[in-house]
């Protein structure tokens, strides 16, 4: 299965499981594919159903696709505007923060582009007054020729896609994304990970994993949900209290993050489902199947 990355970077981004989550959905999806989480967009650029709602509470990704989307962002534009600043960032000192303090003034998504692509560890991480807080990677020669055209055919591979479906993207709640669903669409969730260390738009917390929980659990049609089962130190125990009477399939997967060797180990993700796996893919994932 070819992956097509987002122009977008995050941490905990999903790129390498797509194909995993893939094999729990049905071959076929006859309602909306929901997302009240999108990210960076990677999931539903790769499952490439008809219709979509992609929705984020950060209005910042939701600004970005929609750019792409009416095309005022797009393979030419992006080529011009990385290639102008980033000459810049190797000629003034300290322009990452120039440009990081424009973005917090006036939230263009070019700039928003340009400090994802710069901060350091693909990090998206914002304070508590909605500024953005990445520091530089400290790579003044980010983008280099071979790096800026890298993003641009990522941009163009994305424009294609939004352009041969009925995408919407929509800046609001999860809350108010799952009471958009019906009985036959499929949402899937991919909200900050429960008890890990996140800098999400506006945080996650325990209420949070509630009221999602208990909007899933109502939902008649099929929902996914992503998160963690456990790691050498500890346990996902929201599996075992909130989430237990659903399906639960795990696969180990390895982050690249972090500052030093030490905090980049493996995970054992989990996909939490309200539905049994199709037969035909059945095979594919009964062997991922780990209970507590």
């Amino acid at each position: 299965m070819k992956i097509f990355v987002p122009p977008i970077k995050s941490q905990g981004i999903k790129t390498k499981l797509v194909p995993w989550i893939k094999d729990v959905i049905p071959s076929k999806i006859e309602g909306t594919w929901i997302e009240p989480f999108m990210g960076t967009g990677v999931v539903a650029f790769n499952i490439r159903p008809d219709k979509a709602i992609l929705a984020d509470s950060n209005p910042h990704l939701i600004n970005f696709y929609n750019g792409i989307k009416n095309d005022s962002i797009n393979p030419n534009v992006v080529r011009h505007f990385l290639e102008e600043e980033g000459e810049k960032l190797l000629t003034i000192e300290d322009y990452y923060y120039e440009v990081r303090k424009r973005f917090n003034e006036h939230h263009n998504p070019l700039d928003f582009l340009f400090i994802n692509r710069a901060g350091f560890n693909g990090m998206i991480r914002f304070n508590k007054k909605g500024g953005h807080n990445v520091p530089f990677c400290k790579k003044p020669n980010r983008f280099a020729k071979s790096y800026v055209t890298k993003i641009v055919n990522q941009v163009d591979n994305i424009h294609t896609i939004i352009k041969s479906s009925d995408y919407s993207f929509i800046h609001q709640s999860f809350q108010g994304t799952i009471a958009m669903a019906k009985k036959e669409d499929i949402i899937y969730c991919d909200p900050p990970y429960i008890d890990r260390y996140v800098d999400y738009y506006n945080g996650w917390n325990a209420e949070d994993e509630n009221s999602l929980n208990t909007l899933l659990d109502i939902f008649e049609g099929k929902f996914i949900l992503s998160t963690w089962h456990s790691n050498k130190y500890r346990e996902n125990e929201y599996l075992k209290t909130i989430w237990k009477k659903f399906e639960i399939v795990t696969k180990e997967h390895f982050y690249h993050l972090g500052g030093s060797e030490n905090n980049r180990n493996s995970m054992l993700e989990a996909l939490i489902l309200n539905h049994k796996i199709p037969k035909i893919k059945e095979k594919k994932v009964l062997k991922q199947l780990t209970l507590f």
